[in-house]
């Protein structure tokens, strides 16, 4: 249901956008995302359901005005240039208009809008002391600057752009990152001090049910949620723990496995290349052929021909 929200959050506000890609056929329960090009005028908005992230990725001679309670505010975007908006809040106009001589061009922002559900933040409600609803509590920014956060907005494009196998492990991850930055330092309650993480892995015991069941559910839908519940911890604690036992997040190891189990399929000969792509929980051939390619130097079919 985020996605939906999300979706009609951004048609409502953006009107007059062009929207060059979403994230509406990825499934991302945690995150909804859209890649828009704005022309001019937008708004007025309704109040937003889901706390909304924007990070300019290109822009022209622009600034950017926004009328926010009666208030005008002006930013001059660049690559990086970030707005917040918290749940609830509703921006009355927003204008986007050339630096240059009217009429000389048409000036266009292009840019990564990320909206982001309470359910987020409420998962972080045991590692932080959030208020009770703390997508509420952002504070309404305009043309602020964060390199986490925009690191962010990358990765998540970069996987709406090239799906990969574990991309709804990745986003989930990235949603709550995401989530906990904009508590720990865009909060209207001031600095919220970030959880105390352990720097040791999982214990043995705890590793070894992790491990297990990502065999068992290799071919299924894995969540960080559900191995975080498997360990017993919550999911931020379970993340950095995961990846200071195996070297790499939860996500990147699924993702290994599955393209491993595939390289298996492949030289086994007897499914198709489809069907090995969707039994790795890739969205399609070509986003397998993409990922296996990268992993490997070569074609799933190149990978067939050298093993026989």
């Amino acid at each position: 249901m985020s996605h939906m929200q999300g979706q009609r959050q951004g048609e409502l506000k953006y009107p007059t956008s062009t929207l060059l890609k979403s994230s509406t056929d990825l499934g991302w329960p945690t995150l909804f995302a859209e890649l828009r090009s704005h022309i001019r005028r937008e708004g007025p908005g309704t109040p937003a359901p889901q706390a909304e992230v924007v990070i300019a990725l290109r822009s022209g001679d622009v600034h950017v005005t926004s009328k926010i309670d009666g208030a005008w505010r002006s930013v001059r975007p660049t690559t990086g240039t970030i707005w917040l908006c918290p749940i609830g809040a509703k921006a009355d106009e927003i204008s986007i208009g050339s630096l240059e001589r009217q009429g000389e061009h048409l000036p266009e922002l292009q840019a990564i809008h990320l909206y982001v559900p309470n359910g987020v933040f409420a998962r972080l409600m045991d590692d932080y002391n959030l208020p009770a609803v703390p997508g509420r509590s952002i504070r309404y920014s305009c043309g602020v600057q964060d390199e986490l956060i925009n690191q962010i907005g990358l990765s998540v494009l970069s996987e709406m752009r090239s799906p990969t196998a574990a991309g709804r492990m990745l986003l989930e991850t990235l949603s709550l990152l995401l989530a906990a930055r904009l508590a720990h330092a865009h909060s209207e309650t001031g600095l919220i001090p970030p959880p105390l993480l352990s720097r040791h892995g999982l214990d043995e015991g705890r590793l070894r049910r992790v491990l297990a069941y990502i065999e068992e559910h290799l071919a299924g839908d894995i969540t960080v949620a559900d191995l975080a519940n498997v360990a017993c911890l919550s999911v931020f604690h379970f993340t950095r723990a995961f990846a200071a036992s195996m070297g790499v997040p939860p996500h990147r190891y699924v993702s290994r496995r599955r393209l491993e189990s595939a390289k298996a399929m492949i030289a086994a000969g007897r499914a198709s290349l489809l069907e090995i792509a969707l039994d790795c929980r890739f969205s399609s051939q070509s986003s397998f052929t993409r990922a296996f390619r990268r992993a490997t130097g070569m074609t799933p079919a190149e990978y067939r021909r050298t093993a026989r």
